[in-house]
């Protein structure tokens, strides 16, 4: 996809930040688990995102019993990863956020002027968003195959983000296309590779540009990695979000601390992320300010040993050095054999009119 293409592709809005081609990095701090349960800490982890530089905070909306069920059977076992032989009603009654805060940190949202949105995981979470008056919507990747959740969240018509993790292009197409029937005008998807953490290794960003050329919308990055590479990689091939779970101290614990930033690190990513983009500019060949003072410093053509008047011009007494006063260097095959047309001292840029032509 050309540059022209790309930034061609629709822009979105959420709470009346442009998000897309063109725009700066749109920066989302997952909150998560990392409340470990205390409303308090909630609000603690608002401010930091804040001052660290985050566009919006992200949370999670759903209660255990709606997204899984209270039962000992082996499926309901998590067999492997970070939480490995925990039943998942025990993880998620640990990790929800209760619906009861969301209100306050909505408002604590509004004061500190840091956009407040959430995952809904079932159609009763949207309702209660809905009623919140969420500025948008996020489908976790796990429930990207849930198309009637999809197609529920899209209906009121606010912006949509939409996770890929384990989901390939026909799941993506059948969520887009979800979405889109269900109403939603303003869509994008993040790549996102679901492993808690992610190898680094593992984050495979090009699949991230192959989306955006697949299905012209806007593009970004929910990172489960740890550190700040993933994400700045991604900025750099065309990221217009980042995702990145955010916790106080790793040292706190909790369900998501050993894959979450520190505020510090938020603050590094949100201006290095705002850097790549800048960096990034537009197609260019022409001289930049920074440059002017440079270009005097080019190589051209000098007399380095004095010549007499009607002497020829040698690679002894004629060479290529910098700076950049004399003719350029590519005359510099047909000047030599010819005649100096005056007497020429050492250190003489050398012009056409020292030649005798």
């Amino acid at each position: 996809m050309s540059a022209a293409e790309q930034n061609a592709i629709p822009a979105i809005t959420i709470d009346g930040r442009r998000i897309g081609p063109g725009h700066p990095p749109y920066v989302i701090a997952e909150m998560s688990a990392n409340h470990n349960g205390s409303l308090e800490r909630a609000v603690a982890l608002m401010v930091a995102a804040k001052q660290a530089g985050a566009d919006a905070v992200k949370l999670q909306t759903y209660r255990p019993d709606t997204i899984t069920l209270d039962h000992d059977g082996p499926e309901f076992i998590i067999r492997e990863g970070l939480w490995a032989g925990r039943r998942l009603y025990d993880l998620y009654e640990e990790a929800q956020t209760p619906w009861e805060w969301h209100e306050p940190l909505f408002a604590k949202g509004r004061e500190l002027g840091l956009t407040v949105f959430s995952s809904p995981f079932d159609p009763t979470a949207v309702d209660f968003l809905e009623a919140l008056d969420a500025p948008a919507f996020k489908i976790a990747s796990f429930e990207i195959v849930d198309l009637p959740l999809i197609r529920k969240a899209a209906a009121g018509g606010r912006p949509l983000i939409i996770s890929c993790g384990m989901a390939g292009p026909t799941e993506i197409e059948e969520a887009v296309t979800a979405a889109s029937d269900g109403g939603c005008h303003e869509l994008a998807l993040l790549h996102c590779v679901s492993g808690y953490p992610t190898p680094v290794a593992e984050a495979n960003l090009q699949t991230m540009v192959d989306m955006r050329n697949r299905f012209g919308i806007c593009i970004g990055l929910s990172d489960h990695s740890e550190g700040i590479a993933a994400a700045l990689g991604a900025v750099a091939l065309g990221a217009t979000i980042i995702e990145k779970h955010v916790t106080l101290s790793r040292a706190d614990g909790g369900p998501d601390a050993a894959f979450s930033l520190e505020p510090r690190e938020l603050a590094m990513l949100t201006r290095q992320s705002r850097e790549v983009w800048e960096a990034l500019g537009t197609i260019s060949y022409c001289e930049q300010s920074s440059e002017r003072p440079s270009k005097r410093h080019r190589r051209s053509l000098y007399v380095v040993a004095s010549i007499a008047k009607g002497e020829a011009f040698t690679p002894q007494n004629l060479r290529s050095i910098r700076p950049a006063e004399g003719l350029p260097p590519k005359h510099l095959p047909e000047i030599l054999g010819k005649r100096a047309a005056v007497a020429i001292p050492r250190g003489t840029p050398l012009s056409w009119d020292l030649i005798d032509r």
